[in-house]
């Protein structure tokens, strides 16, 4: 192979994709893992595309393997990993040269690492790439943090890669440093409330109606036809017609209900809270994550916690289900757009809401139909609160929101758990209570510990008559 355009660092499931994405698009790659035969193996298997691919022995020979200035994509799991790779990488380093890190890194660590480089001469991308292996073989989305200058070296290579939409690459630079991961932190944070709301309903039809996975999937296949149509759907209606070839039994069947999680949806939760932000949809899918995996729990606390719910569950229409759906995902993406602000405000970073809905619209994990009337609503519309409050998703809340309420209220009396869902409609009827219940709050706050509130008939700070005589 002639010499190297771009070098990869970490060739396991999302590194080895992207490589090979990169070969397709007509770049020659450089490669090197900490286990060389896992290189080995993704050049025997490449096919035509393995006469891009360059084994190199070390991180020495994968630098010069590459002209300057040199472009190097970190695809290794956040953390020390990458601080590591990057201490064995300066020394071999000149001026200019680029390191891209496109794994899921925390990104006030990218916050720190982007200065340290910088100041050193080099130039660092925090990238959130979006879509899983197959994403990232066939085109992912990309979420770029970082100065503008060192994205414009890689902007030609990370649009040849991107998926498209409608022609428009879905990769984007979005601020400086951490800004790139900060959006794929809350991405993932908005996948996690999707999953788990279309799970909640997927209960609801299983254990409230008594519906096998094979007739449930039919009913996802039809929603993807209509407003909720986007990947996550689409995926749950394949997955639930699967059946194991080993026993003809559904698939989703035959899988433990204990869900894994990487800790994205967790950053998302705390940023919110560090920045005074609700993410209260997106905190019960994390914690519903975390219940799953507590398995022995479950299965002891059902012996012994007596079902307190009707024996058979009002009934609720496919058009209910749906409903909620709809309504449950319009909120969510408000929420992750309301932690995306907060975030843009705090570290200056003049986040383009429209050009991530538009990012988002293809490769990534959440892409749906309703992203493009997302940037649509930012580009022409300056919000001055919630997207919920926007013009068009207004009349969508007014006519699906009554479903939301049937849902939750029909698996509340049946004892079946929809903590997504239900967050949901909490925090809708919250923004939309002009007087809340705080003021008795802030009673008892000043009562015991003399924190002062506000009137509503007078200006200044107020304590209350609680101990007086």
């Amino acid at each position: 192979m002639t010499q190297a355009h771009i070098g990869v660092i970490g060739v396991g499931t999302m590194g080895s994709a992207l490589a090979l994405n990169f070969a397709e698009k007509g770049q020659n790659v450089a490669l090197w893992n900490l286990e060389l035969d896992m290189v080995d193996r993704l050049v025997a298997s490449a096919g035509d595309l393995s006469a891009r691919l360059q084994r190199c022995e070390s991180l020495a020979d994968l630098v010069t393997a590459l002209p300057v200035p040199r472009t190097i994509v970190l695809m290794i799991p956040a953390g020390t990993p990458v601080d590591q790779t990057i201490a064995a990488l300066r020394p071999l380093l000149s001026a200019g040269d680029t390191i891209i890190d496109g794994g899921n890194s925390d990104f006030r660590d990218t916050m720190i690492r982007t200065k340290t480089l910088e100041d050193a001469g080099l130039c660092y991308l925090g990238i959130g790439v979006s879509g899983g292996a197959e994403g990232a073989r066939r085109g992912p989305s990309m979420m770029v943090g970082g100065t503008r200058s060192s994205y414009s070296h890689v902007a030609p290579i990370l649009e040849a890669i991107a998926a498209r939409y409608e022609g428009d690459p879905c990769v984007a630079h979005l601020g400086s440093d951490g800004a790139g991961h900060f959006v794929k932190t809350v991405h993932n944070g908005i996948e996690y409330a999707d999953m788990q709301m279309i799970a909640e309903v997927y209960g609801m039809m299983r254990d409230g109606a008594g519906l096998a996975a094979s007739d449930i999937a039919p009913v996802f296949r039809g929603w993807n036809r209509g407003l909720l149509e986007s990947y996550l759907i689409e995926v749950t209606g394949e997955v639930l017609a699967t059946k194991d070839p080993q026993t003809g039994e559904d698939m989703v069947d035959l899988i433990a209900d204990q869900a894994g999680q990487k800790g994205t949806g967790r950053w998302t939760v705390i940023e919110a809270v560090r920045m005074g932000q609700v993410a209260g949809i997106i905190e019960a899918a994390v914690g519903a994550r975390v219940m799953s995996a507590q398995k022995s729990t479950r299965e002891r606390a059902s012996t012994i916690l007596v079902p307190a719910g009707t024996d058979t569950m009002i009934p609720v229409s496919e058009h209910d289900l749906q409903s909620a759906l709809i309504v449950g995902r319009i909120l969510s993406y408000a929420q992750g757009f309301e932690i995306l602000a907060a975030g843009s405000t705090k570290f200056n970073w003049l986040l383009d809401f429209a050009r991530i809905a538009e990012i988002w619209r293809a490769g990534c994990i959440i892409r749906s139909a309703m992203l493009d009337d997302i940037a649509t609503t930012f580009r022409s519309q300056r919000l001055a609160g919630h997207l919920a409050l926007s013009d068009h998703f207004i009349p969508m809340l007014t006519t699906h929101i009554a479903g939301l309420r049937r849902v939750v209220s029909a698996a509340a009396l049946k004892g079946l758990p929809t903590p997504a869902l239900a967050a949901a409609l909490s925090w809708f009827d919250m923004i939309r209570q002009e007087r809340g219940t705080s003021d008795l709050i802030q009673a008892q706050r000043d009562y015991f510990g003399a924190h002062s509130f506000e009137r509503v008939d007078a200006e200044g700070s107020h304590h209350g008559p609680w101990h007086a005589g």
